[in-house]
């Protein structure tokens, strides 16, 4: 004979658990969801001040390869930001379908259809685990995408340093 289900009625915290969980995770992709659209736009705003420059007739044949380095590093953080969103919604509608399957199988704890109660048991923790994962993946492509925008940002201050060093008279 099988193993009766949890009687949700006996424990509160159980049902809270299975709805907040996700409900939790939810908020936390669609943060991260927000704060990635903005840094997308941004490093399309900065891909457009590149084109700017670049047009100058004026630069030089170093810094022409370095902002052509730049643009390349710039195009490669987008598309990680793009790869990192895409992986935030798989987040999101994950975590959202784990709230939903759980409510249904609370709903079915209490009641004779305990195949019914396994078989939702099993979708959400699917579900759920495809949400962390999703979540996890996101987080390493922005973490990636960082990177590149920190050593464009190293680049940039070297040059600053280099032009200041040229510009400062000796003492």
């Amino acid at each position: 004979m099988p193993a009766a289900p949890p009687d949700l009625s006996q424990n509160p915290f159980a049902l809270l658990s299975l709805i907040a969980a996700p409900a939790v995770l939810t908020n936390a992709a669609s943060v991260l969801v927000m704060s990635t659209s903005n840094r997308f736009l941004r490093a399309s705003e900065r891909m457009r001040s590149y084109a700017v420059k670049i047009e100058e007739h004026k630069l030089t044949p170093g810094l022409r390869a370095l902002l052509r380095k730049q643009v390349d590093r710039t195009e490669r953080q987008a598309v990680l930001l793009l790869r990192g969103l895409h992986a935030a919604y798989i987040a999101i509608g994950s975590f959202a379908s784990a709230s939903l399957v759980s409510i249904l199988g609370a709903g079915l704890a209490s009641t004779p259809l305990r195949l019914g109660f396994h078989i939702l048991a099993a979708v959400a923790l699917a579900v759920g685990v495809l949400g962390a994962s999703a979540l996890v993946l996101a987080c390493t492509r922005l973490l990636a995408a960082t990177r590149l925008s920190m050593l464009n940002m190293s680049e940039e201050a070297a040059l600053i340093r280099a032009h200041e060093q040229m510009s400062t008279p000796p003492a």
